[in-house]
């Protein structure tokens, strides 16, 4: 099949031109995120004052003056919160914004790629992230729209912009039909299901980063450069529930992808399974998300101890995007990846 040159072109520019909005959108957020700080600080400083005329008044005792420069009343305080929380609730409005427009460009890319081709974009690596990625910001768009949650869209567009900048620079390969092998009605329906539940799978184990990070510096008790960098997020267990939301989601979805291969291994090879390499890690991945639901549910388990199981579910499925694909000889590695 004739490739449209023309249409790839436009789909090359609508994944630049995505990859320049998701920046943009990070450097919002990131705004966004400092500015909570500074509301949280001038919040924590205002209870400080407010507990100091309660013992005050509680022991007869006059107030002492505060040191110009130093403390503002609570009137002042009070204008001075408003004043960040309405700056702050700006620039999250605009990376909410910011980010939708940047998902419109990037699925007019991932669309503009297979129509081009006249086939489902998903015949190789470069195309895989660009569709993986597009996943993570859908279902993050969805997750996020809470205001109190959107101080975690620096932690999601980190890794996705790494990851197309990755794509588009590595990994990039040209428009055309994949080979015979991948000719199948299996294709977009295996490699979809598995982007999906991947996608959703990279978020619940960003998150449990997050909740390991907030556990390790509780809200109020934060200390040093690490205790500043936690502050804005929610709480443990308001981020302990994200993840495993979006866990229960990523086992069920993962898993039929794995399943839906293993049929049309059996129509293609003659076998459903053969300990390929990179069937074996993604079988490892989903037992490692599935063990974090199960040490989710389990007493003596629910703290860290089962983030760290999700971590490491994260941890395989990039092993298993880069290294198995790259790197290790196996059936899979045809797939337009070397």
């Amino acid at each position: 099949m004739n490739v449209n040159h023309t249409l790839a072109s436009f789909s090359d520019t609508a994944f630049f031109s995505a990859f320049v909005i998701y920046a943009l959108a990070l450097a919002l957020s990131i705004v966004f995120y400092i500015k909570r700080q500074a509301v949280i600080d001038l919040e924590r400083e205002k209870e400080h004052l407010s507990a100091q005329q309660l013992v005050a008044a509680g022991s007869g005792a006059a107030v002492d003056a505060a040191p110009e420069g130093e403390h503002a009343d609570a009137a002042e305080l009070d204008r001075r919160i408003a004043a960040k929380e309405e700056s702050a609730t700006k620039f999250a409005g605009m990376t909410q914004t910011v980010v939708w427009l940047g998902i419109i460009v990037h699925i007019s890319s991932v669309i503009l790629r297979g129509v081009s081709a006249g086939r489902f974009p998903f015949g190789n690596l470069y195309e895989y992230i660009t569709e993986i990625t597009m996943f993570t910001m859908i279902v993050a768009a969805f997750y996020l729209q809470k205001k109190e949650m959107r101080v975690i869209w620096p932690w999601v567009l980190s890794p996705v912009l790494a990851l197309l900048f990755l794509a588009g620079t590595k990994l990039y390969a040209d428009t055309a039909p994949v080979v015979p092998a991948l000719q199948s009605f299996w294709r977009p329906i295996h490699v979809g299901s598995v982007s999906l539940g991947g996608s959703i799978g990279m978020i619940s184990g960003v998150v449990s980063l997050l909740y390991v990070l907030r556990m390790w510096q509780p809200v109020g008790k934060e200390k040093g450069f690490f205790g500043a960098v936690a502050k804005p997020l929610p709480s443990a267990k308001v981020l302990d529930a994200i993840a495993y939301r979006t866990a229960i989601v990523t086992v069920p979805l993962f898993g039929l992808g794995i399943v839906l291969g293993a049929i049309w291994a059996e129509a293609a090879w003659g076998r459903f399974w053969g300990w390929d390499p990179k069937e074996t890690v993604s079988f490892i991945t989903w037992i490692l998300y599935a063990a974090y639901l199960h040490a989710r549910a389990t007493a003596g388990w629910r703290d860290s101890k089962a983030a760290w199981i999700n971590i490491l579910a994260l941890a395989a499925m990039v092993f298993n995007l880069f290294f198995i694909n790259l790197v290790v000889s196996g059936l899979h590695s045809y797939a337009g990846l070397n």
